[in-house]
């Protein structure tokens, strides 16, 4: 995807579990709560970003390198802004005033992969990297929390190429890693090894060990973007990296006690993905499942248990979704960011007051 696309694809994926999100309403009173993003202007600068959902920024913090998912602290007001691969920076913001705490950055001979999580008691952060004396080799950067600094104290094997997102499953101590197999050079996005692709899903503690990995029958469908239910269904979005003609699922589940393998899917679905998924979320209570396919410009819900298909949408150039109380906000590069409600059979849409365009391809909730 060029550059110039990427730089209009939406808030992207994984938000907090719809349940941990809270409730909220499109009001100019009483709290709302602050979406993080990166985000480029015109002239193509790159900004950490806050805003509230009736469209009233709280801040825009420039930055150096071009950034991709935010991180929340759990307790305290900052968040990481992760560089986007091949970056060697990410940015500690103070989520109140968008003040620069810290500028982290990556060891010698690593890049960050655009990804990390804080555990649940906020000392720790593991972030996603790439060994460049060792094109690909995943490894996961551990960094301890010490005041407004974030120190690297150990690295991790990710057990795989290529790491790409990481979450926690529900018990806040393992790690679900989506290895995406592919091996990439220092400062290069150049795909090194598409005849010998090795993507995975991974299940591993926080202390290196572990637990599982596994793996989709087509060697090309490199894993990616990750949602984990309250339930511990872990569901995956992939990029095809084969021919386009390729008949290939691109959403893959792990439900507990079973293997990772592919999301029933209509073709026709399948088809309008284009070889590409950008974000997937689930929503734990209402056990909805939502996807977005930016070059098929299609938004996608599905019934996480039955697979059964709640909407299936055009919406240009669309990117970025995240569980909210009622349903899910998704944003779209060209248009408006939007609302669905779903509590409803029928699932109704709001647009949202925020600025369209320029937006990275992750959102997070604060």
């Amino acid at each position: 995807m060029s550059m110039k696309r990427r730089a209009f694809l939406g808030l992207s994926a994984t938000l907090l579990a719809a349940g941990a999100v809270g409730g909220w309403k499109l009001t100019h009173t009483g709290h709302q709560p602050l979406l993080l993003s990166a985000r480029n202007d015109e002239s193509g600068k790159h900004y950490a970003v806050g805003y509230r959902l009736d469209g009233a920024r709280a801040f825009a913090t420039q930055v150096s390198e071009r950034c991709h998912d935010v991180v929340p602290h759990p307790s305290l007001p900052m968040a990481l802004f992760v560089g986007r691969r091949p970056s060697t920076e990410s940015y500690l913001i103070d989520t109140r005033d968008g003040r620069l705490l810290h500028t982290l950055r990556s060891e010698k001979d690593r890049h960050f992969y655009g990804h990390a999580v804080f555990h649940k008691d906020g000392e720790w952060l593991y972030a996603t990297e790439n060994d460049t004396r060792d094109p690909g080799r995943g490894v996961i950067g551990a960094y301890r929390l010490e005041g407004e600094r974030l120190v690297h104290s150990d690295e991790l094997s990710s057990h795989g190429l290529g790491p790409h997102q990481l979450l926690w499953m529900p018990d806040g101590e393992t790690l679900v890693v989506a290895n995406g197999g592919i091996r990439t050079e220092a400062e290069s996005r150049v795909e090194m090894n598409l005849d010998a692709m090795e993507a995975s899903l991974v299940l591993m503690a926080r202390d290196g060990n572990l637990h599982s990995k596994e793996q989709l029958p087509e060697p090309m469908n490199s894993v990616r973007h990750l949602a984990v239910a309250s339930d511990g269904t872990v569901v995956s979005g992939q990029q095809y990296m084969g021919d386009a003609m390729d008949a290939v699922p691109l959403v893959a589940i792990k439900r507990p006690g079973q293997p990772f393998q592919h999301f029933p899917m209509a073709d026709a679905q399948r088809q309008m993905m284009s070889q590409y998924t950008a974000s997937v979320a689930v929503h734990s209570e209402l056990r909805l499942l939502a996807m977005t396919a930016p070059r098929g410009n299609r938004l996608f819900i599905w019934d996480l248990d039955s697979g059964a298909v709640r909407l299936d949408a055009a919406l240009p150039d669309c990117a970025g979704v995240g569980a909210v109380e009622h349903g899910f906000v998704v944003s779209a590069g060209i248009g408006r960011c939007r609302l669905y409600d779903c509590r409803s059979e029928r699932i109704a849409m709001q647009p949202l007051e925020l600025p369209a365009g320029f937006w990275d391809n992750h959102l997070r909730l604060a």
